[in-house]
């Protein structure tokens, strides 16, 4: 749960019933099938009656008959009342899992970064996955074993109190004690299943982690650790397990307690009733009937809430991502054209808290003119992939504006905005599929021959070509096929076919040798002149031909110009240009390396 929705009531049931959509039919005809199906289970234990009172008893072959045929009529329709109510529910609890799955997913694609900042991937994941398939199970069970198991009670009581009332009201006490007893465990249950949960985020994201990082894991052979970790965790969820069914374990021989002392009572009154001409044989195996009915009617009842208790928890962890509210949204009337690359940052201030004390970046004002190439440089924490975030909304300015083509980013359509601006995250994420696919996210029209062309400029070309299947080469998700600098080619090269007017590279050469930099920077000068290209690095050769470098320490702008006048005039440019020329630039493959 996020602090934001921690103490929030959410609109829970109207959230879920939203999601039933098409399968309003399925859910209204699974109970009424259960009422069909309960109704015949009532009448068999008449009809029984009747053939012991009024056929056996008085030798009434035909009447024996008669109504044994009536009672397998009658079972005939109870079970197919039960298949098709099976059928049906089944029908719209998946239903609603498969709107809730793809509802949370569409919702989750247009979080924003700061939206996405507030749940974590792993708690995404369960969400998605175990709290929908908790609401599943208690939405089938509702929908059945909820109609079922109550009316099944009230029409036995009933006709149990019909027949004799002075032995009705013996499990008429039991089901008044059991009920309390139930509604007991079940308020504590809730209590362990909202840790379960907590407790599965935790554990998912543990393996994803794991799995993840497995090459760290093993180069600092630390599967131990890992495992250790992991096997704590589990054992917290196991340990919460075995109370929760401790405590539904004391259910069950409470209730066998119930009935048998039910049935004992019965029987011993039911026989002195008979022996005194006050009941019937027939009617005392109708009461004995009905009281296992009423009584397995109850611990059905007493599952459902335990259902209905487990999914709560998942009910609201589901709701909680439905109905967040994107921070960054598309105007009313959204411009959708941009003129060109142009910046401007005016008076921004920017905070990922907005109740921090102090922003991460401070009073921004900069000016970059269309078709410049900026380099972006800071120590690490300057707010550098924060600074350049803002340009494409990834994140919106807290304070002030930022400006693209002129106008405020706000004011865009985010898609034409994200389309114009092309950024290479320093994450290079890559997809499963092929090279060609892969490369084609930037531009889904792309041609064969643009494609060949990014790729080129991105001097991918150089080791694709190589792969035996070349563009057709099958990347792994994740690109765990292929090498960290070959990745950082490959999202270059997917970013320049979308033809955009600004282009960001995020410390996204840092995995390639020089050579191969300072080939990819020549492409860029050749092939994308008008493109405003901004290169975050920490290595100066990447930016050392830019037209003008921005400096940023703690979130500030320190200095902002020429490289040849930064080198003249600013300590932090300098600092950082001696220590990686005095002892040459530091990379010893000047050809251009293959990973």
């Amino acid at each position: 749960m996020t602090e934001s929705t921690k103490n929030k009531k959410l609109p829970i049931i109207k959230t879920i019933l939203g999601q039933v959509k098409d399968f309003k039919t399925a859910s209204f005809l699974t109970p009424l099938f259960m009422l069909l199906e309960v109704a015949m289970e009532m009448v068999i234990p008449l009809l029984m009656a009747s053939i012991i009172d009024d056929g056996v008893n008085k030798g009434d072959m035909r009447h024996i008959f008669l109504v044994g045929l009536a009672m397998i009529g009658v079972a005939f329709v109870g079970l197919f009342a039960g298949v098709m109510g099976g059928k049906f529910g089944a029908k719209a609890s998946t239903g609603l899992a498969r709107n809730l799955r793809a509802a949370m997913f569409r919702k989750v694609n247009t979080y924003s970064f700061s939206n996405i900042d507030k749940f974590s991937t792993a708690s995404l994941v369960t969400r998605m996955t175990t709290d929908v398939t908790n609401i599943q199970n208690a939405y089938q069970m509702i929908l059945r074993m909820g109609v079922r198991a109550p009316m099944s009670m009230f029409i036995a009581m009933i006709l149990s109190f019909s027949i004799s009332p002075r032995l009705a009201s013996i499990y008429l006490y039991a089901v008044l004690i059991l009920g309390v007893f139930i509604l007991f465990l079940a308020f504590f249950a809730r209590k362990f299943f909202n840790r379960m949960f907590k407790k599965y985020d935790k554990l998912n994201n543990t393996v994803q982690e794991n799995i993840n990082g497995i090459r760290v894991v093993k180069a600092y052979v630390r599967e131990k650790y890992e495992n250790i970790k992991f096997k704590n965790i589990s054992g917290d969820i196991f340990k919460i397990g075995v109370q929760v069914e401790a405590l539904m374990s004391a259910m069950m021989p409470i209730m066998m307690l119930m009935v048998y002392g039910c049935i004992l009572l019965i029987s011993w009154n039911g026989a002195k009733m008979i022996v005194g001409s006050e009941l019937l044989t027939g009617q005392l195996m109708s009461l004995l009937t009905y009281c296992m009915n009423i009584l397995m009617s109850l611990m059905m009842l007493s599952f459902v809430f335990v259902m209905i208790m487990m999914s709560s928890a998942a009910l609201r962890r589901v709701t909680e991502v439905l109905v967040e509210v994107p921070d960054i949204q598309n105007p009313e009337n959204p411009e959708y054209n941009i003129k060109d690359g142009s910046i401007d940052f005016k008076n921004v201030n920017f905070g990922y808290n907005k109740d921090a004390k102090e922003p991460v970046l401070k009073d921004i004002n900069v000016s970059i003119k269309s078709g410049e190439t900026i380099g972006i440089m800071g120590g690490t924490g300057s707010a550098k992939s924060t600074f350049v975030s803002l340009i494409s909304r990834l994140y919106d300015a807290c304070d002030g504006e930022v400006d693209v083509g002129g106008k405020n980013v706000k004011d865009y359509d985010l898609k034409s905005l994200r389309d114009e601006v092309s950024v290479v995250l320093q994450q290079n994420v890559l997809f499963s599929g092929t090279i060609a696919e892969n490369l084609r996210w930037g531009n889904m029209e792309a041609t064969d021959e643009e494609v060949r062309r990014a790729a080129a400029s991105a001097c991918a070309d150089e080791f694709i070509d190589r792969f035996p299947d070349g563009y057709d080469t099958y990347i792994e998700q994740g690109g765990t096929n292929v090498s960290g600098g070959q990745r950082q080619r490959l999202c270059i090269a997917r970013a320049l076919l979308k033809k955009p007017k600004i282009l960001i590279l995020d410390d996204s050469t840092s995995a390639v040798d020089t050579a191969t930099d300072a080939k990819i920077r020549k492409a860029f000068r050749e092939d994308i002149p008008d493109t405003t290209k901004i290169i975050i690095s920490q290595r100066i050769t990447s930016v050392i031909d830019a037209d003008r470098i921005l400096i940023l320490d703690d979130g500030k702008v320190n200095g902002f110009d020429t490289p040849e006048n930064l080198l003249k005039n600013n300590q932090i440019y300098q600092d950082i240009y001696k220590a990686q020329t005095e002892g040459g630039y530091g990379d010893f493959d000047e050809k251009g390396d293959e990973d």
